[in-house]
């Protein structure tokens, strides 16, 4: 689930911080204080929310038995507690962890992906899911989520500090307090999404290890996603706009299909292993670099590139 909670977290809670720095109703280390204890409210009841806007629904026992035995199979081989398995009603071929010491940890897969993918291809994204919770990603980025809000009091701080007595003396804090809170909505995105980059090849790498054959079948597995989910957007507007909310949950980023589906539109391959190798064949543009800057998901070029260096 990597970023996404960590861009909402983010915003909400900068948001915050301005609101309640700005009616000076708090000193410093008292707002500190409503600052983390927000973030952390947020995290440990952001599973309900995840739930009620993905219209998510545990799987029963009785329903995609292979798939429930390929989610604990493989969470005994990544040594963690097997998560819930969850089913999110979207037509868009997708995955994703997420949870909270309240909710527990829960893996959900949306119907497009059932329905897009075979069974070799779903097990390696439960793999890949598997990997971030095994590697705690969601603490991690609740964590890294606080930063653009510490950079916030830093900034306030001196420009609080120019106002009262700085003006006198002719300094200059509070330009420099102005130029730290523009720096921190910046190093806000690039921080978090770089960070979310590193979590995907990480997870990539955990289910090439736990899964047979597994960088080989995730590498199909999203070279599918990344097609029909382009062919999909006509759908956004029927019930599916609330995946910009949470969207880096998703073991790769819809709004990001059409960049990912630029670089292999030229590919006619139909055989699954022959799809891949065209897309490998292309190279990177400059402005592919750049777009992936602010992403927060790793060009398809070079996460398939990665895949491949692991078979």
């Amino acid at each position: 689930m990597v970023a996404s909670l960590a861009i909402i977290f983010t915003l909400s809670t900068l948001v915050l911080a301005i609101v309640l720095s700005l009616l000076q109703v708090f000193d410093f280390i008292t707002l500190g204080v409503i600052v983390v204890a927000f973030n952390i409210v947020q995290w440990l009841i952001s599973p309900y929310i995840i739930d009620a806007l993905y219209r998510v629904k545990e799987i029963p026992k009785n329903e995609y038995p292979k798939l429930h035995e390929t989610v604990q199979n493989l969470s005994e081989k990544s040594r963690i507690k097997t998560p819930k398995l969850m089913l999110a009603q979207i037509p868009i071929p997708n995955a994703f962890a997420y949870g909270s010491p309240l909710a527990g940890s829960r893996i959900a897969v949306t119907n497009g992906l059932l329905k897009t993918l075979d069974d070799g291809e779903v097990e390696a994204v439960v793999g890949h899911e598997l990997g971030h919770l095994k590697h705690r990603d969601v603490q991690i980025m609740m964590f890294v989520s606080l930063l653009p809000a510490l950079f916030y009091y830093l900034g306030y701080s001196l420009m609080m500090s120019s106002y009262y007595g700085g003006k006198r003396e002719g300094n200059n804090s509070g330009a420099i307090g102005m130029a730290l809170l523009a720096f921190s909505m910046f190093l806000s995105s690039v921080c978090v999404t770089f960070l979310s980059r590193v979590r995907e090849y990480y997870a990539d790498r955990h289910s090439a290890a736990v899964v047979e054959n597994g960088s080989q079948k995730l590498s199909t597995g999203l070279a599918k996603i990344v097609n029909a989910t382009k062919n999909m957007r006509r759908f956004r507007g029927n019930g599916t706009q609330n995946l910009n909310a949470f969207k880096a949950l998703f073991i790769a980023d819809p709004d990001k299909a059409d960049l990912d589906a630029a670089a292999i539109s030229t590919v006619t391959a139909t055989n699954n292993q022959r799809l891949v190798q065209e897309i490998l064949s292309r190279e990177l543009t400059t402005a592919d670099r750049i777009a992936e800057i602010f992403s927060t998901h790793p060009n398809i070029i070079k996460r398939l590139q990665a895949l491949q260096e692991l078979s």
